[in-house]
């Protein structure tokens, strides 16, 4: 089955499900809880991630391969919030050991979202705080609202972040200033988070913050699926490696274009000056 007419179909408890011009909009629809991340809004979103990881880039029986989504945005339901963390009420009757499972299923979620072959779009619109912000650092970009607002504040309850927080804001804003945020618990707005770059661009209201948003998917869909994923990969995979242990993977990943369906049409189109009609093969 394509993904996309099968998550269209989908009935979730705590997401919100859209699909428009091949792009899967998931909508965390907890608006009274300010869609704070419960066992049950992780084990949703889990469940629709997993089922993009299996399909998307992947042969169908017909022998085409499944790009019929080609990029997922995360948001929240009402006008107060993205995500406001973890589930506080939840989670304080957990034990280490069930706190443990929760935390390990949110940040291996995080991990499927960066490993996904389309861009992932954070489209925060209020407050993502605490697991609301790991969550937006897991995906490729973060677009914002003009009243969007970010923090770690886990350590005013005791705690540090546990879905991601010390490993991946570092790497977005450095270490210095990612612990100043972590250890004072303080929050930045929508203009700050762009300046700092953990936000890559502002929009002044949620309906533009959405509209923005499908507009810039509009040009991803214009490429080769392929070669989006595989620039996806490569970013992601050079991130961690040194300038020359960097270029060598990026030169492994040219190469391997040179050996795509997609390549052969995408250079012969340019030649004959003509739109190219890529397969995603």
């Amino acid at each position: 089955m394509i993904i996309a007419s099968g998550i269209a179909a989908a009935s979730y408890e705590t997401l919100k499900v859209d699909v428009t011009n091949e792009v899967l909009t998931l909508t965390i629809n907890r608006p009274k809880a300010l869609n704070a991340l419960s066992r049950q809004v992780i084990s949703d979103l889990r469940d629709a991630v997993s089922q993009l990881r299996n399909s998307l880039g992947k042969k169908t029986p017909d022998g085409t391969v499944d790009w019929s989504i080609r990029g997922l945005i995360i948001t929240g339901a009402g006008d107060k919030s993205f995500v406001a963390g973890g589930d506080i009420t939840e989670m304080s009757a957990m034990t280490a050991d069930e706190v443990r499972q929760y935390a390990g299923q949110a940040q291996e979620l995080t991990s499927w979202l960066e490993e996904l072959p389309v861009p992932v779009i954070a489209a925060v619109n209020g407050f993502a705080l605490g697991g609301g912000s790991e969550m937006a650092l897991a995906c490729d970009m973060i677009f914002a609202a003009e009243d969007a607002w970010f923090g770690q504040p886990e350590v005013a309850l005791g705690l540090i972040p546990g879905f991601g927080g010390t490993v991946r804001l570092q790497k977005v804003v450095g270490p210095q200033l990612a612990a100043d945020l972590i250890y004072s618990g303080r929050r930045i707005n929508a203009e700050e988070a762009k300046t700092i770059g953990l936000a890559s661009r502002v929009y002044e209201s949620d309906s533009e913050l959405l509209a923005g948003t499908h507009k810039y998917f509009e040009s991803v869909r214009a490429q080769s699926p392929i070669a989006v994923a595989t620039a996806k990969r490569t970013v992601r995979e050079v991130a961690h490696l040194s300038i020359s242990e960097g270029l060598k993977a990026e030169l492994d990943a040219f190469t391997t274009c040179f050996t795509t369906d997609d390549m052969r049409e995408g250079t012969s189109a340019f030649v004959e000056k003509r739109k190219p009609t890529f397969t995603g093969k």
